[in-house]
């Protein structure tokens, strides 16, 4: 498909942003989800831009999420929002080493790994609702972007932010985490609770026949 012209894309935010409420969050099956998203090169201008970055926001908020990439509500351009109060139990704050996270806007976000270490946990996505599956992903990752106001940004992230930043960031390369996911593990999101609520999913890979990462 041709890539949407300038014209086109600030049209196509400005009839999203018309509507009152949170945006509707495109489900899988869409081929904007599939699509490699065009960078942002101010195309928006700064006010549109900032209520684009309000209405991720606030449908992230709704969803709830702790995450979500403007392919995710049918814009194809490389833009995602993040913010995790990490409001879970200790018990799984230790095992995957999930902190809270302040809100953050990621434009033309790029990672990669640092070190060798992986781990596999549990993921959804607001795009694939009702299921859950077992993703392996890097531990640590450097993260070089730049915020809603155009500053270069260059951190690293570990643990479940880590998680959460490669999972959006692969949205904005066309790929959902059904990709990198166990297959084995995909399970309906009422029986992932009921039986596998274990902070780890090491029970999970025993009956259900699937190897995790050393």
């Amino acid at each position: 498909m041709q890539a949407l012209t300038h014209t086109q894309l600030t049209e196509l935010v400005d009839s999203l942003l018309e509507a009152p409420g949170p945006l509707t969050i495109v489900q899988a099956g869409d081929p904007v989800l599939r699509r490699p998203s065009l960078p942002y090169e101010g195309q928006l201008g700064d006010d549109r831009l900032a209520r684009l970055v309000g209405a991720l926001r606030a449908t992230m908020y709704e969803a709830p999420g702790v995450g979500l990439a403007a392919p995710q509500v049918g814009i194809p351009l490389r833009l995602a929002v993040l913010e995790d109060s990490a409001d879970v139990t200790e018990a799984v704050r230790d095992a995957r080493d999930r902190v809270p996270q302040p809100f953050r806007v990621l434009v033309n976000p790029v990672y990669e790994p640092v070190g060798d270490g992986r781990a596999a946990f549990f993921e959804g996505c607001l795009s694939v609702p009702g299921w859950g599956a077992v993703v392996a992903r890097h531990t640590r990752v450097r993260v070089r972007a730049q915020d809603e106001r155009g500053r270069e940004t260059d951190e690293e992230f570990a643990g479940w932010p880590a998680r959460i930043v490669q999972h959006e960031t692969d949205h904005l390369r066309g790929t959902l985490y059904l990709d990198r996911a166990e297959l084995r593990s995909l399970s309906a999101a009422h029986r992932m609770a009921e039986r596998w609520p274990q902070p780890t999913p090491e029970a999970a890979a025993r009956e259900l026949g699937f190897t995790l990462p050393e």
